[in-house]
């Protein structure tokens, strides 16, 4: 009785683990019948949850599920957490991670993958094996903007500050970091004057332009300001948050993670330094003629909503308030276009200045 309760457990853990995955998670308890006497095939990942290599091909051997989901009765993609299950990993000669192997549905004896681990391959494989093929589910268009030797020369050197990788498409550290890279990307598609790009080393119609940037190990990452061709080597962390972080000091912008703006956005130093004396007492239509007079000499487009904001205070002394909590509802009440939820956030920060709060940088929390 204990022995059935522990199998019905086991089965229950392993639904559950698929609920989330089109991979099917295999134990002691499934094998057999899943893998061996299913009379169908099955493409099997010996794993373990701590190899570097197991980690990288995690997501490729996802979206080959995905891609096969539609004739998961005809074709199964499976795997083994064979550091947890020694004995199933032991009773296939499994010595290294990932091992994978290939079962014909009938008989005990398979074999194995010798091909790249790249999903072109691993699909490629199981047509050979099966005749399937497999259905792509349709991705959004990447916001890495990929360059040329053609598109490097014309997007260098002009007016937006452009963050490179230098990548190619064997090298592992590479794709780890595709995710982030992509992740980076869409933070920062509200900002117009910010590009987050790649140049395959390897290809083609842009490997001329990773030699004559000295490019010799991958990644590679280069930071060009705008109005320069001059890079700047990138060496810090990896992460979105470093990289957000590093962008954000050298563009000027205030992005979080997510793509949302900080509450720095919109922000003027030199006229923050006037309504600070707002807290101090001093009168306010002395404050307003300060603002106005500083702000004309400013091309900064906030500068113009300082003005109104210290004009309407220098006639109601409620209007900061009132008008904050005005822009912070439409904020809640959703459906915003990007843009406008920018702008909405940039004037709250200003409104907060007027009320003599002091901005957070929630980026760095």
């Amino acid at each position: 009785m204990a022995r059935f309760s522990y199998l019905v457990l086991s089965a229950l853990a392993v639904l559950g683990a698929n609920a989330a995955s089109s991979v099917l998670d295999l134990i002691p308890a499934n094998f057999d019948d899943v893998v061996l006497k299913s009379n169908k095939p099955a493409l099997v990942e010996f794993f373990a949850p701590w190899c570097g290599h197991c980690k990288s091909l995690a997501p490729v051997y996802e979206e080959l599920a995905q891609n096969f989901d539609f004739a998961k009765d005809k074709v199964s993609i499976a795997k083994v957490d064979a550091d947890a299950e020694k004995d199933l990993g032991r009773r296939f000669g499994v010595q290294g991670f990932p091992t994978l192997k290939w079962f014909d549905g009938k008989s005990d004896t398979p074999e194995d993958y010798k091909g790249g681990r790249d999903l072109e391959s691993l699909s490629s494989f199981i047509v050979e094996k099966t005749g399937l093929k497999g259905k792509a589910k349709k991705v959004a268009p990447s916001a890495v903007e990929m360059l040329t030797d053609k598109t490097f020369e014309t997007e260098i050197g002009g007016e937006k500050d452009v963050l490179v990788a230098f990548t190619a498409p064997w090298c592992g550290h590479c794709k780890s970091l595709a995710p982030i890279w992509e992740t980076v990307a869409k933070d920062f598609v509200g900002e117009p004057n910010v590009v987050i790009a790649k140049v395959d080393a390897e290809a083609e119609n842009s490997k001329a332009t990773a030699q004559n940037q000295g490019v010799k190990s991958y990644p590679t990452i280069k930071y060009f300001p705008k109005g320069s061709t001059t890079p700047e080597p990138y060496e810090g962390g990896r992460t979105e948050q470093a990289i957000l972080v590093y962008m954000n000091e050298k563009a000027g912008t205030h992005r979080m993670a997510g793509g949302l703006l900080d509450e720095n956005a919109g922000l003027i130093p030199d006229l923050d330094t006037i309504i600070g004396k707002v807290t101090g007492g001093e009168n306010l239509g002395s404050i307003s003629e300060q603002v106005t007079k500083a702000a004309t000499e400013l091309k900064d487009k906030y500068a113009e909503y300082y003005v109104k904001v210290s004009d309407k205070l220098s006639k109601n002394q409620g209007y900061a308030e009132k008008e904050l909590a005005r822009l912070q509802g439409l904020i809640k009440k959703g459906g915003l276009a990007p843009e406008k939820i920018d702008d909405l956030t940039s004037r709250s920060n200003i409104l907060r200045r007027f009320k003599g709060e002091e901005p957070i940088n929630k980026g760095e929390l």
